[in-house]
Formats: C-alpha cells, sequence, structure tokens
C-alpha cells in the first residue's frame, strides 16, 4: 500500500484551514493543522511533512520566521498563504525559501494542482555526495551536473540542496548556453501560469541560485542588464 503524502496546513483561521484540509483530502492527501507559529515548527519535527502550507499572518512566530527556521535545516516545500498581497511581501517570501505563495481568497483547485505540481517536482535528496545519473534529462558542465530526471544539482561533487523552482531555472538556462532569455520569457517558462508575483521573483531565485552555486572558470550565469540572464561558457 502507497502512503499517503502528508500536509502541514498552518494558518490561525481554523475554518480556512478545515476547508484547505477537506479538499486536500478528497485528493488522498494526510493532513494535519495547527493555528500558531510555534506549533507550526513542533508539528513540523513530529508530523515530518511532504509540503506545509504557511499563513503569514500567526499568532506569536509569524510565518516568515517560521519558513526561515525550517529553511535553516529543511528543504522541504513551502507554499505560503497570505491575503497580503503586495509584492514586497511575495518576494520576500521568496527570499526566505518559500517555493510558492498564493493571495488569499484563492480557488480551492488552484490550490490543489499548485501543491500537487510542486511535490512532484520536489524530491529530498538522500545523501550529501551522489554521483551523477545519466539521463535524458541533464545538463553537465565542468564540475556541474543538474537532473530533472532526479531533481538533484551536485556540483564540485556534492549535492546541492535547491527547491524545485530553482533548479528548474538553473537547468533551462543552463540547456540553452549563451542564450540570452528575458525576465518575463523565464517566469512565464519556469512558473508557467498566472503567477501572482512580477519579474522580481526570477531576480530572487537567481540570487539564491549563485549563493549556491559559484561562477565557474568555464560557465557562469551573466546578468544581461535591463534585459534578463544568459546561462555563459567558455
Amino acid at each position: 500500500m502507497i502512503a499517503k503524502q502528508k500536509i502541514l496546513i498552518v494558518d490561525d483561521d481554523n475554518n480556512i484551514a478545515e476547508l484547505i484540509s477537506l479538499y486536500l483530502t478528497k485528493e488522498c492527501f494526510e493532513t494535519y493543522i495547527v493555528n500558531d507559529g510555534e506549533s507550526a515548527l513542533e508539528a513540523f519535527e513530529e508530523f515530518e511533512p511532504n509540503l506545509i502550507l504557511l499563513d503569514l499572518m500567526l499568532p506569536g512566530i509569524d510565518g516568515y520566521q517560521v519558513c526561515r527556521e525550517i529553511r535553516a535545516k529543511s528543504q522541504v516545500p513551502i507554499i505560503m498563504l497570505s491575503a497580503k498581497g503586495e509584492i514586497f511581501d511575495k518576494v520576500l517570501g521568496l527570499e526566505l525559501g518559500a517555493d510558492d505563495y498564493m493571495e488569499k481568497p484563492f480557488d480551492s483547485k488552484e490550490l490543489v494542482a499548485r501543491v500537487k505540481a510542486v511535490l512532484r517536482r520536489y524530491k529530498e535528496p538522500e545523501n550529501k555526495t551522489v554521483e551523477p545519473v545519466k539521463d535524458s534529462q541533464t545538463v553537465e558542465y565542468q564540475d556541474l551536473h543538474v537532473s530533472l530526471t532526479n531533481y538533484s544539482v551536485i556540483y564540485k561533487g556534492e549535492s546541492i540542496n535547491m527547491p524545485p523552482k530553482e533548479l528548474e531555472l538553473l537547468f533551462f538556462l543552463a540547456s540553452s548556453p549563451n542564450q540570452v532569455f528575458t525576465r518575463e520569457q523565464l517566469l512565464d517558462r519556469i512558473w508557467g501560469y498566472d503567477y501572482p508575483g512580477d519579474t522580481r521573483t526570477v531576480d530572487v531565485h537567481i540570487k539564491r541560485i549563485r549563493e549556491k552555486i559559484k561562477d565557474h572558470e568555464k560557465w557562469k550565469i551573466e546578468t544581461v542588464w535591463c534585459v534578463g540572464y544568459k546561462f555563459t561558457t567558455v
């Protein structure tokens, strides 16, 4: 019997949380609800979720801090939920490591679709050091191997923890070396739906990739000012 994937729902409005749980349970997910930040951190350790739906406005420890503390020790997918629709809030959430951001009120079908999409892309790395897997969805350069088959990034022989969107963005750029892509093209290609953010979302993810993957003498992610980005090779 296949184990159900587990979703941790963190929302101070229990009515909303119960409604989300109902939708996800119908899709054969196992859910667990908490209503504050401190309980969320405890439930993360005990429930061991495959994905977290995280409201930002929580009593005590807010959603931003919960995300920050979880990201310090895990790459479990996080989708932020908030009634705050300002670009600043969305960008901040992404900078802290969220994989997606949904503005309340949201459509239940879209929420379920995004949960499934993020889970399809995510795979927890099993080892710190792994061997590259040869397959049809990989790109490989000196000291860099990126695979969409098992969602892995190997940099200088070590596995790099990288959320799905960062990995997909790196893979897409590296798959078309020396080709310039606008921010709009990257946003449309990687996110693929009516994303609630703007083109700064791309900048945030590029920044996070660069923090993990440094420029190499043979390749680098290059900023093309006033246009976008390209993966440059020598």
